[in-house]
């Protein structure tokens, strides 16, 4: 598949997630997932600060097709949240991986990225789900 960038982590959620540095991780919704979703109308964000553990739900994205939870993939604090999405919540569909972001979290435990999956892994992950 060629919209799984390399150098990502992926969770069974179909988050991407990736180090900025400094403990940081930025965590959005793959392609894979928005092309299920359908347009986005409409994320709802969670509040900067909010601590929150892996598998959590930290907010919502709607589409012409349904209301769905976006799960943090790992725990920590939400540093920042894409604001522009709110304004433009389309951005989740023509750029999932760049300015179609959702939060940055501060790791409360780093050793979590390891428990994610590769791009080559999620790749067959995505497939093994399709032919199921």
């Amino acid at each position: 598949m060629t919209d799984i960038p390399k150098g990502l982590k992926y969770s069974r959620d179909h988050e991407w997630v990736r180090s900025t540095g400094n403990g940081k991780v930025r965590v959005g919704l793959t392609a894979f997932a928005q092309r299920q979703l359908g347009d986005v109308v409409f994320v709802e964000l969670p509040e900067s600060g909010a601590a929150l553990d892996a598998g959590e739900p930290v907010g919502t994205v709607e589409s012409v097709k349904a209301v769905s939870e976006v799960y943090t993939p790992v725990s920590g604090t939400i540093a920042a949240v894409n604001e522009s999405l709110n304004d433009s919540p389309e951005l989740i569909n023509e750029e999932p991986y760049d300015q179609g972001w959702i939060v940055d979290v501060t790791l409360s435990a780093p050793k979590q990225l390891d428990d994610l999956l590769t791009a080559a892994q999620y790749g067959d992950y995505i497939k093994a789900e399709s032919d199921g």
